[in-house]
C-alpha cells in the first residue's frame, strides 16, 4: 500500500488555472474520490498524480518517494479511462496479461496472477473471449483486472462508469469497492456523480474552480458541508439566506426568506448566514403532533414528482420555492401543505 501526498501542487495552462495550489494527503489503501462539476479540475489533478501532466508548482509524493519528475511507468500508477482502452485483437486473458508481459514477469507468475485477478473480478470463465463479445460491465471488469494485475502503487479511475446504464452503474459501484478493498490498493476515483461518491468512498475531496473546497467522509460532507457550494452539490438542499435575530445556548434564530427558523449552532456565528435544510429531513406536518416541532413552514404545492420509493414536492413559501421529500410517496398532495423539521437539521453556513 502506498500513500499519496501533494504539497502545493498546481497546474496552469497558460493563464488558465487548471488546479490551484493544493495540499492533499491520501492514505495508503484508501478509496478516495475527487468530486465536482465538469471543468472543476478533478481530472487534471488525477493526471498530475498519474504523471501525465507536470505540475507548475509543488511536489508529489508516493509514500516518502518524491515522484514529481518521474514518468507514469516509473511511478507504477495505473489509470483506467472512461473508454476502457482494451486491445480489441486480444482475448480477455491476453489483455490482463499485457502489463505483466511488458514488465518481464516470468510466465508461470503471469499465469498465476492472470487467473487470480480474473477470479477476483468474476471473469475467469470468459478469459478466451474478445472485448467485442463482452457487455459494458464485463469490459469494465477486464479493464480493472488489467490495471490491478501489475500490483500498482496507485490505481487511478477517471469516471470509469460513465459509459454504463444506470442499473449497471449501481451494480458496478459495489463491485469496484469490493475489488479495490480486496486488493488493498490505494485508489483515486474521479466522478461528478454525487451518489457514486457517497455510496462507496472512504473520503471525498470536493472541488470547485480548480480548488479543493472540502475533504471529509461522505456523511460529514453531507451533514456538515463547509459552504453553500458543497451543500448544494452534495445532494439536494434548500439554501435559505437570512440574518440572526437572537442567540440562545447552542441555537440561533434566523430570519430567512421563508420565515424565522431555529437552528443548532456551535462556536461563532456571524450575523448574516445561509441555512441548508435537506428535502428529506423535512416531514409533512401531522394534524395533532405530540411534541411541538422546532420549525414549521406552510405553503402551496406547485409541483410533484414521483420518485418510486418517495415523492418530491415543491412548495412556495412567502414567494420562495422549497423542496420536500415524502416517503412513502404522496400521489395527490393537498394544495396547502405544512412541513416540520428539527433545529439540528438546519445547518448554519457562511452567507
Amino acid at each position: 500500500m502506498t500513500s499519496v501526498r501533494l504539497n502545493g501542487a498546481s497546474k496552469l495552462f497558460g493563464k488558465t488555472v487548471g488546479v490551484a495550489e493544493t495540499d492533499l494527503t491520501i492514505d495508503a489503501g484508501e478509496l478516495f474520490f475527487l468530486l465536482g462539476p465538469s471543468g472543476c479540475g478533478k481530472s487534471t489533478l488525477l493526471r498530475l498524480i498519474a504523471g501525465l501532466h507536470a505540475p507548475t508548482t509543488g511536489r508529489i509524493f508516493f509514500g516518502d518517494r518524491d515522484v514529481t519528475a518521474l514518468p507514469t511507468d516509473k511511478r507504477n500508477a495505473v489509470m483506467v479511462f472512461q473508454s476502457y482502452a482494451l486491445w480489441p485483437h486480444m482475448t480477455v486473458g491476453e489483455n490482463v496479461r499485457f502489463g505483466l508481459s511488458v514488465r518481464n514477469v516470468p510466465r508461470a507468475d503471469q499465469d498465476r496472477r492472470v487467473a487470480e485477478v480474473l477470479a477476483l473480478v468474476r471473469m475467469g470463465e470468459l478469459a478466451g473471449r474478445k472485448p467485442n463479445e463482452l457487455s459494458g460491465g464485463q469490459q469494465q471488469r477486464v479493464a480493472l483486472a488489467r490495471a490491478i494485475a501489475v500490483r500498482p502503487a496507485c490505481l487511478l479511475l477517471d469516471e470509469p462508469l460513465s459509459n454504463l446504464d444506470a442499473k449497471l452503474r449501481h451494480e458496478m459501484r459495489t463491485e469496484i469497492r469490493r475489488i479495490c478493498k480486496t486488493e488493498n490498493v490505494t485508489t483515486i476515483y474521479v466522478t461528478h456523480d454525487q451518489k457514486e461518491a457517497l455510496s462507496i468512498a472512504d473520503r471525498i475531496a470536493v472541488m470547485n474552480a480548480g480548488r479543493v473546497v472540502q475533504v471529509g467522509k461522505p456523511a460529514d460532507l453531507y451533514h456538515r458541508p463547509a459552504d453553500s457550494f458543497v451543500a448544494g452539490f452534495i445532494g439536494e438542499t434548500n439554501l435559505l439566506p437570512g440574518h440572526v435575530t437572537s442567540r440562545e445556548a447552542g441555537h440561533v434564530r434566523v430570519d430567512t426568506v421563508v420565515g424565522e427558523i431555529l437552528a443548532t449552532a456551535t462556536g461563532h456565528v456571524p450575523d448574516r448566514v445561509t441555512l441548508s435544510v435537506r428535502p428529506e429531513q423535512m416531514r409533512v406536518a401531522r394534524p395533532h403532533p405530540i411534541d411541538p416541532p422546532d420549525n414549521r413552514l406552510a405553503g402551496h404545492v406547485v409541483e410533484t414528482t414521483f420518485l418510486g420509493e418517495a415523492s418530491e414536492h415543491v412548495l412556495v413559501v412567502n414567494g420562495h420555492r422549497i423542496k420536500v421529500v415524502s416517503a412513502p410517496p404522496m400521489f395527490e398532495p393537498p394544495h396547502q401543505l405544512a412541513v416540520e423539521f428539527a433545529a439540528a437539521d438546519a445547518v448554519v453556513l457562511p452567507a
